[in-house]
């Protein structure tokens, strides 16, 4: 009787840490007329998806990740993909400064740094990673620079590009 209740709770703790794969987990409102709904499934995928480009990139457990975007599903992805490697999520707000920016890159170490070409907040498209570029050019004689930069696209603006170090982002999650 006592393995019976015990099982029978086990089965409903389950049933709350595993939430259905098709319900959804998160929906988000941006850009006007932008509505984005990502199921359990697609979210954990998608997560799945990002810690395996960060690994190929060479993230591994207390490695710093540093996340440089506005309020988007990629940031909770980012923060699921770090998690999965124990890797360390560090966020860079969007509403730094290039010296502000420039400071916390130097401070953090990080390997990976992962950021959005442009973000629409206030009403207008507002540059996103033209001022990273512009805090990383500051940095760059200091060293401890980003191996690789994984660049969002939200606003699909034109966007500088450094070889070797700029990826995008669904590029890298869609390698398998």
């Amino acid at each position: 009787m006592l393995r019976r209740v015990i099982s029978e709770h086990a089965d409903d703790a389950r049933e709350v840490q595993e939430p259905d794969a098709s319900q959804i987990a998160l929906t988000w409102s941006g850009e006007p007329g932008r509505l984005e709904e990502l199921t359990h499934g697609m979210l954990l995928e998608q997560a799945d998806r990002a810690a395996a480009a960060l690994a190929r990139y060479g993230v591994r457990a207390g490695d710093r990740v540093a996340v440089h975007l506005p309020l988007v599903p990629e940031s909770v992805i980012a923060t699921l993909a770090c998690g999965r490697l124990e890797a360390i999520r560090t966020t860079l707000p969007v509403s730094l400064t290039v010296p502000e920016l420039a400071a916390r890159i130097r401070e953090t170490g990080i390997r990976v740094l992962i950021t959005a070409d442009a973000a629409f907040w206030d009403g207008a498209i507002r540059p996103v990673k033209p001022v990273l570029d512009h805090a990383l050019a500051r940095t760059a004689t200091a060293g401890g620079l980003p191996h690789t930069v994984l660049v969002v696209n939200r606003c699909s603006r034109p966007v500088s590009w450094k070889p070797g170090r700029d990826k995008w982002w669904h590029e890298a999650l869609a390698t398998d």
